[in-house]
């Protein structure tokens, strides 16, 4: 009888560190997901500083959701007033499809979402880190032009409902302050 509370025994053991390995393994590839989205990020754009990197995962972007968080800046001018109207909504979808953002892909998605409801203010914390970091990998020449472009369409989202009877678009003081909050981050 002995020899078979031994043998339960060792089953019981042997389970439990089975489950105990499976969970490990699980823990390792979740960590090891969490490395390649860091390096595919990091890749793509450029940017090694592992504090940004990690800001990025954390927001649990992907290389292709990446781009929508280069267009936050429309997206955070559309809510300034504390409303995305109809107007800056399509405002900035047309501008994500005009680089090159699909009708649904995630990168699309997420940016419908965040005209939807309103997004925290901490990814405006990431996509500055992120802006920051990746200025740092540009020449002067292509660090304007890409200020120039995302402040272009963030001011064309600002202009979006502005203006009336024909009259120039209007830019409100709310959109303004956005937009000059947004321009601090291109140093």
């Amino acid at each position: 009888m002995s020899d078979a509370f031994e043998n339960r025994r060792k089953e019981l053991e042997e389970a439990f560190f089975a489950q105990h390995n499976q969970k490990l393994l699980n823990h390792l590839k979740e960590l090891k997901k969490q490395s390649l989205t860091k390096a595919a990020i990091g890749a793509m754009s450029g940017i090694s500083d592992d504090a940004v990197l990690e800001k990025l995962v954390a927001l649990k972007l992907n290389t292709e959701t990446l781009a929508a968080l280069m267009l936050y800046p429309l997206v955070e001018v559309a809510w300034a007033d504390g409303v995305a109207d109809g107007k800056e909504k399509k405002a900035v979808l047309e501008a994500s499809h005009n680089l090159g953002i699909a009708s649904g892909t995630e990168a699309n998605k997420l940016i419908e979402s965040w005209l939807d409801e309103r997004p925290p203010a901490t990814l405006h914390t990431a996509w500055e880190s992120y802006v920051k970091a990746l200025l740092q990998t540009m020449s002067a020449h292509d660090k304007d032009a890409l200020k120039k472009s995302i402040l272009g369409k963030a001011r064309d989202v600002a202009e979006a409902s502005g203006g009336i009877l024909g009259l120039p678009p209007k830019v409100s003081k709310e959109e303004a302050a956005v937009l000059k909050k947004l321009e601090t981050a291109f140093g």
